[in-house]
């Protein structure tokens, strides 16, 4: 079969979303042009002018049995991920990471991909989401050139773009000290809804004092901006006054102490962050604090003694989309059902969970095409765990990046709240997840597993093939 007779697929952008997508549709019969801007056009963070350049951290996180990251890497491998096989072949010594020899691996994607007879790599910006035929994939990532990202927002019309991550950390509910903190709203109002951590005064001052002299990230030169009032971070509000954040996020006005009936000084207010409630997150912390420090001060907090951090704060310019609101469960768009978006444009965080979306759109896509029914990824796992959290409809209000972690996975029934092991309930997590994906890829299940699995693992609620949505919108010709 000649190119010219193949169905054409259209990739915008060759990071690693776009490369694993772009390798995945040629491995199924497709003939895919890849357009990637570079080394025409360089965005502020990028000096290579191969693909899948890497341009922060070398890592594609912890390969440690057991974690959440390495749960997602053991998915992605039953799925053929092209950038997980390059990935372990340029790995460098890292403890239980997954890093790589970043210009070793960018250059073996770069020749991987355009020594492919499916792939046609054509470096050329793209300004507008018209320019080319569909099917088309959007993987352009946080540094969109602006001329592609301004046809995005007319396309979805209204404000949709987010230039900037401000994330606060984000803590697992059964680390959290409920004999110190306590659920209330303000003036209770409404129902308990927020875990309260109370401050007197001596705790406060400590506490906005190691702020002060916490270290900080620089941002880099791209990414200096003003901060818009309302994702300040808690830092910059300690630099206008070391009082500020009583009358902010710390304000305690409203929430007395129902042990004694009295306010507090301050209160670190906990908002619940996933449907399941087994995971929180510190209202108003956005913040550039070292990650060590973060954890150091923040363990400071009265009832987060022993807080298990799901996910740290940042702040870092990240042009994303809206997904819950915007694209469909297979990640297209609700305006046009044959223009897909992958990587961290659709609000994923992470080399890898970038990468995944890649493999998924590619998975979807080929469905779509050959007018199967989508067969999404079941929720049990961590690839339907990562896919539930961006396309869930009940998160567009509060919409934030996130990469994969034991907060994103079902939890266990009866275990939500309670002292238990935490290591055998993240395995019991890992076994549902594993079981899962058994049965949604038709693999034997004992060999698929790896590990033995209990009679309690079993017994527990494990998600089964999902129902399938059937979307079979015409072939665009």
């Amino acid at each position: 079969m000649t190119a010219s007779s193949k169905k054409e697929i259209y990739v915008v952008g060759g990071g690693l979303a776009g490369s694993e997508c772009a390798l995945q549709l040629a491995s199924r019969g497709y003939f895919v042009r890849l357009y990637e801007m570079k080394p025409k056009h360089f965005s502020e963070a990028h000096k290579s002018p191969n693909l899948a350049e890497i341009v922060c951290s070398n890592s594609f996180g912890s390969q440690s049995e057991g974690s959440a990251p390495h749960q997602l890497k053991w998915e992605a491998e039953k799925l053929n991920s092209f950038i997980l096989k390059i990935a372990k072949d340029n790995s460098v010594p890292a403890g239980q990471a997954l890093s790589v020899d970043r210009e070793r691996f960018s250059a073996d994607v770069d020749r991987i991909v355009k020594s492919n007879p499916n792939i046609k790599v054509y470096d050329e910006m793209v300004n507008s989401l018209d320019q080319l035929p569909r099917p088309l994939v959007v993987a352009t990532g946080p540094l969109t050139a602006p001329s592609l990202a301004a046809s995005m927002q007319e396309h979805f019309g209204g404000n949709f773009l987010y230039f900037f991550d401000a994330i606060a950390p984000i803590i697992d509910v059964d680390s959290i000290n409920m004999d110190i903190c306590w659920k209330a709203d303000r003036y209770d109002k409404g129902t308990p809804d927020y875990i309260n951590c109370p401050f007197n005064k001596e705790q406060y001052w400590n506490f906005v004092r190691e702020i002060e002299a916490a270290k900080k990230v620089e941002p880099k030169e791209f990414e200096k901006t003003s901060y818009f009032e309302g994702c300040m971070p808690i830092e910059t509000m300690v630099e206008r006054g070391l009082q500020t954040p009583r009358f902010g996020p710390m304000k305690p006005v409203g929430l007395a102490n129902p042990r004694t009936g009295r306010d507090e000084y301050a209160i670190v207010q906990l908002r619940q962050d996933n449907k399941e409630g087994t995971a929180f997150n510190m209202v108003g912390f956005q913040t550039r604090m070292t990650y060590g420090e973060q954890v150091r001060l923040f363990r400071t907090i009265p009832g987060l003694e022993n807080a298990e951090f799901l996910k740290l704060g940042s702040i870092h310019r990240n042009l994303f989309i809206n997904t819950p609101s915007l694209l469909n469960k297979d990640l297209s768009s609700r305006r046009d059902p044959w223009l897909f978006f992958a990587g961290q444009i659709t609000g994923v965080e992470g080399y890898f969970e970038s990468t995944c979306t890649g493999v998924l759109v590619a998975k979807f896509l080929d469905e779509k095409i050959n007018g199967r029914e989508i067969s999404y990824p079941p929720r049990a796992s961590a690839l339907g765990s990562i896919m539930e959290a961006i396309t869930d409809e009940t998160r567009a209000k509060h919409f934030q990046p996130t990469n994969i972690n034991f907060g994103l996975l079902p939890p266990i029934e009866g275990m939500v709240g309670k002292k238990t092991d935490k290591k055998a309930k993240k395995d019991l997590q890992i076994k549902n997840a594993r079981m899962a994906v058994a049965q949604w890829l038709n693999l034997p299940i004992d060999e698929t597993l790896g590990m033995s699995v209990s009679n309690t693992a079993v017994g527990m609620e494990v998600a089964t093939k999902p129902e399938n949505v059937a979307q079979k919108e015409s072939l665009p010709s």
